[in-house]
């Protein structure tokens, strides 16, 4: 058998101690696997004295991440610090300068500094791996990037964050409030005390950014993507949507258009019967259509200390045997710039919801506005008012149209003095 491979961890959070519990609680399994011992040789974090749930005491600790790099035992560095810069930057930067390959779950620093340090990486000879960056115990960038690697992809659907899915999930079988909600999900531990990266999707964004580079063979551009949370979801459209048989979900989607590459995460309304509408909960999914297999599911949890860490131990596995590929599919140098499609230029369909004065023309008011923008109306739903001063809503789906059509029929509408409150939009994705 070969020689180990020595292992510095940096970040003894949930998944830095996942991590070692696997690598500890397998080792047998894992040498065999791997056709060499993978050994933890050192560890880094903000806190010696903290109280884990691993014995991190056994191993050797650097104050200072980065110093990880200079060890003459550590053959790989495993950085879950976290963050788009400071020491997750330092120490990757330091690695790969170095000669050492690095093992990352850091979404957000290859968001932003993926084409950078896959160019890094490659200059100096070894691999950057974060199989456990995207959906926590999917193995969505090796399906991507090696078993799906005779298509040419087309589209990638992802529900990518498991917090927004839960509390829309949580919202639609209890008919409770997003803030109840979001209260409950913190409660649980499964939002952070302060939730702004779940619910405001840019969580699902860093996750779809490194999606779409290794679908498209581009570099990672945070930057173009076009993001919304789910904080505007309210029960009554979540009641509609499911009248119309469709389901809510925060969607991130990359796809080819004419216009460019479509980037982008948001509130979604989706058919019942499709696949996604189907995974409910804290778990993830990701749906990718290539030319030559079709349509293909990808499901499972999307955090965890032990899902997450799972996927951390495949990419040393991967490393352990000798296993190299190109961190986003192609050579760093023949990554693409990546048109990007303008928002605007996006064709669907649309759910619009207004709260509206019952009185008679108010309809007619709304329908010259669609008209006028060349708006086409599908369906519509019109309530009665419980009292004579309770405004009603009026929910209309359209055909397809684009973005830029819909956005000026969506401004005049609200300009109406019959309109209480501002119009409510979903898009359409039938999937």
């Amino acid at each position: 058998m070969n020689a180990p491979l020595g292992v510095a961890v940096a970040g003894l959070g949930t998944v830095g101690c996942g991590t070692i519990a696997i690598l500890e609680g397998r080792k047998e399994l894992l040498a065999a696997r791997c056709g060499r011992a993978l050994e933890v040789v050192a560890v880094s974090a903000r806190r010696a004295d903290k109280e884990r749930p691993v014995p991190v005491a056994r191993y050797r600790w650097h104050d200072d991440p980065v110093s990880l790099a200079a060890a003459a035992d550590v053959d790989v560095v495993v950085e879950l610090i976290g963050g788009e810069d400071g020491p997750a930057l330092a120490l990757t930067r330091a690695a790969l300068e170095a000669g050492k390959p690095v093992v990352t779950a850091n979404k957000a620093l290859l968001a932003h500094r993926g084409g950078e340090l896959a160019r890094l990486a490659e200059a100096n000879g070894v691999v950057l791996a974060y199989e456990a960056a995207v959906a926590g115990g999917i193995p969505i960038v090796k399906a991507l990037r090696d078993g799906l690697v005779g298509n040419r992809v087309e589209r990638v659907v992802g529900i990518l964050n498991g917090t927004c899915n839960y509390i829309l999930t949580t919202m639609r079988e209890h008919g409770r409030a997003f803030a109840d909600v979001l209260a409950e999900a913190q409660a649980l531990g499964y939002a952070e005390a302060e939730p702004s990266l779940d619910v405001d999707g840019h969580d699902a964004a860093h996750k779809l950014a490194l999606l779409a580079a290794i679908a498209c063979g581009t570099e990672p551009t945070f930057d173009a993507l076009h993001i919304e949370g789910i904080r505007a979801i309210a029960p009554i459209d979540i009641a509609f949507a499911e009248e119309l048989g469709y389901r809510i979900k925060l969607l991130g989607i990359a796809r080819r258009t004419s216009h460019g590459i479509e980037q982008r995460v948001h509130p979604c309304m989706i058919p019942r019967s499709a696949p996604l509408a189907e995974i409910e909960g804290v778990f993830n999914a990701v749906q990718v259509h290539g030319d030559a297999v079709g349509t293909t599911l990808h499901v499972g949890p999307g955090a965890g200390a032990a899902p997450t860490g799972s996927a951390v131990v495949a990419d040393l596995c991967d490393l352990a045997r000798g296993f190299r590929a190109p961190a986003f599919g192609v050579p760093a140098a023949m990554l693409q710039a990546g048109e990007p499609a303008p928002m605007s230029a996006h064709e669907g369909a649309y759910y619009l919801r207004l709260m509206v004065d019952d009185r008679p023309g108010v309809l007619a008011d709304v329908a010259a506005c669609l008209r006028d923008a060349g708006v086409s109306v599908e369906s519509m739903i019109q309530r009665h008012r419980a009292t004579t001063d309770q405004p009603v809503p009026i929910v209309m789906t359209t055909h397809a149209t684009t973005e830029a059509a819909f956005d000026g029929a969506l401004a005049a509408i609200g300009a109406l003095a019959c309109v209480r409150e501002p119009p409510r939009m979903l898009r359409i994705e039938t999937l």
